[in-house]
């Protein structure tokens, strides 16, 4: 049983673009995979790039899925063209084992890559994003960056720098990023269910007492 889109940010494969067709608020993606087509049929979860889609069809050793025309305002997958790398998640099993953190699937916006450096093993990526997401940022938190669950180690007003242990690195599409390289981003849920939580709740206005017998009685 699989929890429909719930992922952990732990990227199972890197598949490759195969076909990206354009409609006119939308599009259709194939994808040329193997791992994540194990168990998995049509109306499933697939994360591809950190980005929730359905499989609406299975081919041997490739699926595709539709994409609507918020998630193309929102995520990079507009950009993708044939033969690109993508990482993909399979929706988390129920009997799974959380390796990352909670991932909806629902990116928040994208980052720029600003900066590449090495530290010994690590490999450092600091990402410029809009204040309306870096208001969820938070160091030593959680964040998705193409689907990658990864931490916040250091957080400015506009950007924040995340470190990638080489394995991370190789086993996800992070390689072919440089800088200017466009990141999906997903910031972390529960920030988001908190600052609902905890906001005021808006004033009610009040029905004005103003109606047209009450304006008739007073002569006008």
């Amino acid at each position: 049983m699989l929890f429909r889109s719930m992922f952990t940010g732990i990227v199972e494969e890197i598949g490759t673009v195969e076909r990206l067709t354009h409609g006119r608020h939308s599009a259709m993606l194939t994808i040329r995979a193997s791992n994540v087509l194990e168990g998995t049929g049509i109306g499933d979860s697939i994360a591809v790039n950190g980005v929730c889609l359905t499989v609406t069809a299975l081919y041997p050793g490739r699926f595709s899925a539709d994409i609507m025309h918020e998630t193309l305002n929102r995520s990079s997958l507009a950009k993708l063209t044939c033969g690109n790398h993508v990482n993909l998640e399979r929706a988390m099993a129920a009997d799974g084992r959380f390796g990352g953190h909670i991932v909806a699937g629902h990116i928040d916006g994208t980052g720029k890559i600003i900066r590449i450096r090495r530290d010994d093993t690590a490999v450092w990526f600091t990402v410029r994003a809009a204040p309306a997401l870096m208001r969820y940022i938070v160091e030593k938190g959680s964040v998705a960056v193409d689907g990658i669950s990864l931490t916040a180690a250091r957080v400015s007003p506009h950007d924040f720098s995340v470190s990638a242990i080489p394995h991370t690195v190789k086993q996800t599409v992070l390689q072919e990023r440089g800088v200017g390289s466009i990141v999906n981003l997903e910031t972390d849920l529960i920030g988001k269910y908190m600052e609902k939580q905890t906001a005021p709740a808006p004033l009610q206005q009040k029905e004005s007492g103003i109606t047209r017998n009450f304006l008739s009685n007073c002569g006008f």
